[in-house]
């Protein structure tokens, strides 16, 4: 029973209400982040532990905290998270950290952590809670993944900062800038939907002929 359920969330968050093109949550970081793999990573990974953490807390403390200060001890226990992160990048990845700059910070008010707050860790136990924080953040990583591999690639010609492409590639502008960002998860949208509307269809369709046998 308990697989099952670690099963369900973990395909729930990747793919059937993955929060990039399904729930429309953090698409600010989307834009901001996705042109450099490598800073890409880093945030996704924060945001993803981030997420996992605060989960675990709140499910911990849920009985705990009065109805009327909730959300404030939400906010309280993320902002704890984010700082920590903060810390560890500007010891050990100072590069990173200057590149990322407010960024980090704005983990904070990133929806999708919130919204597990709200919607699952307030209602379920510690270790689950934190099982749907971190494939929540893996299925935002996959996605701002995908996306930056393509703006990276076809915006510097490299990836990870390693240059792929040959010389004589001339480098798309377009791809460095927030626009090509909101056209890509355009695009992830349209698949994403199209795909899991095609699987339903004939679901749909195979129930009326069951009906008449």
């Amino acid at each position: 029973m308990a697989k099952s359920k670690t099963a369900a969330i973990l395909k729930d968050n990747l793919w059937t209400n993955n929060p990039i093109f399904i729930q429309i949550l953090g698409i600010c970081s989307t834009l901001a982040v996705t042109n450099n793999l490598v800073n890409t990573l880093i945030m996704t990974v924060g945001v993803s532990l981030t997420t996992a953490f605060s989960s675990f807390t709140l499910a911990g403390i849920q009985k705990l905290i009065p109805r009327k200060v909730r959300m404030i001890v939400q906010v309280v226990v993320i902002s704890f998270y984010v700082i920590l992160i903060d810390i560890i990048l500007r010891a050990y990845f100072p590069d990173a950290s200057k590149q990322l700059g407010p960024y980090v910070g704005l983990i904070i008010t990133n929806c999708i952590i919130m919204g597990r707050a709200e919607a699952f860790a307030q209602a379920n136990p510690p270790g689950l809670s934190f099982w749907d924080g971190l494939t929540s953040g893996l299925g935002y990583m996959a996605v701002l993944l995908a996306i930056a591999f393509v703006r990276e690639l076809l915006g510097f010609g490299s990836l990870f900062g390693i240059k792929v492409l040959p010389e004589s590639f001339v480098p798309w502008t377009i791809m460095i800038m927030a626009p090509s960002a909101f056209f890509l998860v355009a695009m992830v949208m349209w698949w994403a939907k199209s795909v899991q509307a095609g699987k339903a269809q004939p679901k749909a369709s195979s129930k009326p002929q069951e009906a008449k046998k």
